[in-house]
C-alpha cells in the first residue's frame, strides 16, 4: 500500500489495520486549539496523522499518542519520526488504563477517534462510493473498541482543568456519549454533525467537551455535492492537509 501523502507529512499505513480515513482527517482538521495547547494526547493513535496534524497546526510543545497494537504503534513512531516534527511527537506502547495509571501529567487537549464496532458501520461508508470495510478493519474495531465510559472518564483524568477533549463518533451514540460524559463533568461546547451528501443521513458527530458548561455552537457539515464534487466547507476545513484541495 502507497503511503497517504498530505500537503506537509507522509503517513505509511501498510501495517495498520485501520487505514486513514475521512473521520481522522475530520477530527484533526477541526479540534480548536484556540487555547494554544501546550501538550495535547491522542488517544488511540493508529498511524499517528491526527498526532500529525496537530502538530502542524499548533505550536504545542508536547504531543503524546497512545497506542496498543503492536503493529500500529511501530508504524505510528515510524511516521512520527519521519514527519518536520519529530522532536515533539512522543507515542506510548500502551493501553489507555496503563497510560492513565502511570502518567499525572495533565494535557491541555485531548483528542481521539476511538475504535467502536457498529453492524451498521461495517456495511455501510461515510461518503458515498467509499470502499467497505475490510474484513481486517472490521477485526480491529471489534478487537480493540474501546468502551465511552472508560474512554471518557480516562478523558476526564488526564484533562487539565481548562482543556478540551474532541472526539469523532457515530451520530447515533452522541446522545449516550454526551450523557456519560455528564457524568464526569464535562460538557460539550461544540457540536458539528457530518452528512456524506445533502440529502443523506448524518453519519458522524464531532463533539468539543470541557469542564465548563456553555451554549453549545453546533453546525453541520456536508462534505459532497455529488462524488468527488466536494463543498466549499469540506473544501475549506482539509485545504492545509489535501494535496488536491
Amino acid at each position: 500500500m502507497k503511503p497517504f501523502q498530505f500537503k506537509q507529512f507522509t503517513v505509511n499505513q501498510d501495517q495498520c489495520a485501520m487505514k486513514i480515513g475521512t473521520d481522522s482527517v475530520l477530527l484533526g482538521a477541526w479540534a480548536s486549539i484556540k487555547n494554544n495547547s501546550f501538550s495535547i494526547l491522542d488517544i488511540g493513535a493508529g498511524t499517528g496523522v491526527i498526532s500529525l496534524m496537530l502538530a502542524q497546526r499548533s505550536h504545542a510543545e508536547l504531543i503524546d499518542a497512545i497506542e496498543i497494537d503492536d503493529n500500529a504503534y511501530e508504524q505510528c513512531v515510524d511516521n512520527f519520526e519521519q514527519s518536520p516534527w519529530g522532536d515533539r511527537l512522543f507515542c506510548y506502547h500502551a493501553s489507555l488504563k496503563e497510560f492513565n495509571e502511570e502518567i499525572e501529567d495533565k494535557y491541555d487537549l485531548i483528542i481521539s477517534n476511538p475504535p467502536f464496532y457498529l453492524p451498521t458501520l461495517a456495511s455501510s461508508s461515510l461518503q458515498e462510493g467509499e470502499e467497505l470495510m475490510s474484513n481486517s478493519r472490521k477485526t480491529a474495531r471489534f478487537q480493540d473498541a474501546m468502551p465511552f465510559d472508560h474512554l471518557i472518564e480516562s478523558a476526564s483524568n488526564l484533562l487539565s482543568e481548562h482543556g478540551t477533549f474532541s472526539v469523532i463518533i457515530p451520530f447515533k451514540e452522541e446522545t449516550h456519549f454526551i450523557n456519560l460524559a455528564s457524568k464526569v463533568n464535562l460538557f460539550p461546547n461544540r457540536v458539528l454533525h457530518v452528512k456524506g451528501t445533502p440529502t443523506s443521513t448524518i453519519k458522524r458527530s464531532l463533539l468539543e467537551f470541557s469542564f465548563r458548561e456553555s451554549v453549545i455552537d453546533k453546525l453541520e457539515l456536508i462534505i459532497e455535492t455529488e462524488r468527488h464534487q466536494y463543498t466549499q466547507d469540506y473544501i475549506d476545513l482539509t485545504k492545509d492537509f489535501y494535496l488536491k484541495m
